[in-house]
Parts: structure tokens; sequence; C-alpha cells
């Protein structure tokens, strides 16, 4: 989260360690993607996005990415979120990167659709609460039925629900961005569902042509 969008155009960007408190061998892990300037650069041509050389790929990325990429050999830039913006602006700047996809850059968004430690259950990994329960279901709702501005309002299902499930909204941001840059084209599929100690939503949400094929 920053103030005003940032786009990483490094050409090496350097594997950030920007979480606390978790087993030391996880601030050994390094990431060392290329970076991808041309593309980031590109964007960073709407006047509310920065250029920014200094920052690298955070824990939001590279815990994803070295999954997917295990070779770290795919260039790779990252977005942050700006914490000024409403819920549907983030939708809308999602939409403009919709220019992304049809010149083929992945657009991943990392991230959990319920995200509160507050109320982790460590003695049930398996359980998931009734809340969780409930503003997963209505994400996935709105996700299946294309409905971008309902998942740009997620206070509609009630503002005590959104709270619990998003004590603070980086986990939930960037599916507005995968929803935006979607099309009515788009096939949607849920690769996987499941919950973490009762108040962690795994959920992973595909838009695209793999999501047709099952791939």
């Amino acid at each position: 989260m920053t103030t005003g969008a940032r786009v990483v155009t490094s050409a090496h960007p350097e594997t950030i360690h920007d979480s606390y408190g978790f087993p030391r061998p996880l601030y050994a892990v390094e990431y060392p993607a290329p970076g991808a300037p041309q593309e980031a650069n590109r964007l960073a041509e709407n006047p509310e996005i920065v250029p920014d050389e200094n920052w690298g790929l955070d824990h939001g990325a590279w815990s994803v990415l070295r999954h997917l990429y295990p070779q770290a050999d795919v260039p790779t830039f990252q977005l942050s979120l700006d914490e000024r913006r409403s819920f549907p602006q983030h939708l809308e700047l999602g939409r403009e990167m919709r220019a992304l996809r049809e010149r083929g850059v992945l657009i991943l968004g990392s991230g959990n659709i319920v995200h509160n430690l507050r109320q982790v259950d460590w003695n049930h990994p398996r359980r998931a609460c009734d809340w969780a329960l409930e503003f997963d279901a209505r994400v996935k709702l709105a996700v299946d039925a294309r409905d971008a501005n309902a998942l740009a309002a997620p206070q509609q299902w009630g503002a005590h629900l959104l709270a619990r499930a998003h004590p603070t909204a980086e986990h939930y941001l960037p599916l507005l961005y995968c929803a935006g840059a979607a099309d009515e084209r788009d096939a949607v599929s849920h690769p996987y569902e499941g919950f973490e100690f009762g108040s962690i939503s795994m959920r992973a949400v595909l838009f695209g042509e793999a999501a047709k094929s099952g791939s």
C-alpha cells in the first residue's frame, strides 16, 4: 500500500521481505526474476501511476511466483495499491490494465478472499467461521456472475461483515484489478477452494481461456 500508485520499473527488482514474525528461513528466500521495464514504463504513462526503480518484488508477489515459475525466468513487475483510491477506483484502474492482457501480459492478483489474522483459530486448521463462509460465498457469486461492480461494493453485504473479512483491504483489492481486466468473454473457474484456521479463505479465481480448458 502506497500513497499514490507506483510501478516497479527496475530491470533487476530485488526480493523484498516485508512480512514479520515468520520462521527465519523465509527471509533467506530470493526470487531473482528479471524486471520488465518496458511494460512497466508503458503502464506509467498513466499520469496517476509513478515509475519506481528502487522498489522490488515484495512477499505478495514472490511468495506466489516462486511456485508458479520456480526458475524465476519470467520478466516481472509489480504495481502497488494506492491507499487513497476507493474500491470502484481500484476496479477502474484494473479495467485500464486490460491492454496489458491484450499484449500477452499475465495479471496476477495476490491476496485472500477472506483475511483476518486477528481471528485465526490455530486449533482448527481446516475450519471456517460462519462469517468467513458468508463473505467468501458472496464473492464467489459475484465472480461467477461477472458482476465486477458488486465486487467493488463489498460494503453492500454489510459493513460489519466486510470489516471482519478484511480489517485492512490490501488482501481484497487485487481481486478488483483481475476482475477489471477481465471481459465478458472470459471463462471463470476456481482452481482451489478452501479455508485455513477459520478466518483465511484460500479461494483462487482464474479468468480467461485457461479457465475454459481447465488448465
